[in-house]
């Protein structure tokens, strides 16, 4: 193969470009944009953390990506996985791209079973609707994936229904599944929320570690700073649908710019003596109504 037939491939595999989303009401009312003009972009093989309060429009931005999106929104900008334009793509074109070059896991791993399924079959059918397999061949990678995510006697819990599995186990079944096709992109929406503490590291350890055996790009969701911390190299900071900051992970933690980020982390009761009143980021705040001024003050009486 000549250098001019090679292939590109593109250094970011995700890449929004001026995003927004909106939603049509009943009685067509304005409302507000829930994403308003992101643009990103996450490196090949790294985990990019999206970090803000809830309604802040973290999980609209990754469902725009997947195109799950219900019919009353629209998405106006670029989203790009590995070059391919996301946005305008119809059904099937988004089915072909699911599971295959990029998965998702959600937040509510019994949401995401079959209840009366088979745990191992439901992952070995996620593998035979994108590969030319057949059943024996779509088991042994299913069963290889379950010991991979740490499911102990992979082989005998095939068969299990979910019930019988424990929230943890659930999980690592979930993320089996989203990696059943090798995807370059992962989306990881709140996937330890359910999760007590010991568990929780567990799943973002096993993230982590799934991420540099495979190479996968990771985009994880969370309002939990700690679970940020943990595993992400980059981070973005939301709040109202707009991103407002951007920078490594050490770099937000250490020295954030933005007034919101400050408050956020000061608010944060991780580390805080007990007993330490915490700032409250009032619940009318907005990026329109309350000046940087405002809330850096805030933020500084915090640090006092």
């Amino acid at each position: 193969m000549s250098p001019d037939d090679r292939i590109e491939v593109p250094a970011d595999v995700l890449q929004f470009t001026d995003v927004s989303v909106t939603f049509a009401t009943d009685d067509a009312s304005p409302v507000g944009p829930a994403v308003d003009g992101v643009t990103l972009a996450l490196r090949r093989g790294e985990i990019f953390g999206i970090v803000g309060e809830s309604g802040s429009g973290k999980s609209t931005l990754a469902n725009a990506v997947m195109g799950l999106l219900p019919g009353t929104a629209t998405v106006t900008g670029s989203i790009l996985v590995n070059g391919r334009e996301v946005v305008g793509q119809d059904d099937a074109q988004l089915r072909s791209m699911r599971g295959d070059e990029v998965s998702m896991i959600f937040q509510d791993a019994s949401a995401s079973l079959d209840p009366t399924w088979p745990v191992g079959d439901q992952i070995a059918e996620t593998i035979r609707a994108h590969r030319l397999i057949d059943r024996r061949e779509a088991k042994a990678r299913a069963t290889a994936l379950m010991t991979e995510v740490g499911i102990p006697d992979a082989a005998d819990r095939y068969g299990d229904a979910p019930h019988r599995l424990s929230g943890g186990q659930r999980q690592r079944i979930v993320i089996a599944a989203a990696l059943a096709n090798d995807p370059q992109l992962l989306i990881a929406d709140e996937p330890t929320t359910a999760l007590d503490v010991t568990i929780q590291a567990q799943v973002l350890e096993l993230i982590d570690r799934l991420r540099t055996v495979h190479g996968t790009t990771v985009l994880l969701i969370s309002h939990d700073l700690g679970v940020i911390a943990q595993v992400c190299d980059r981070v973005g900071v939301m709040y109202g649908g707009v991103l407002l900051e951007v920078a490594t992970a050490r770099e937000l933690f250490r020295a954030p710019k933005h007034p919101y980020t400050r408050a956020l982390l000061a608010a944060n009761p991780a580390g805080a003596p007990r007993g330490t009143r915490l700032p409250v980021i009032p619940a009318a705040w907005s990026i329109e109504s309350l000046s940087e001024a405002e809330l850096l003050a805030q933020a500084k009486e915090a640090e006092r």
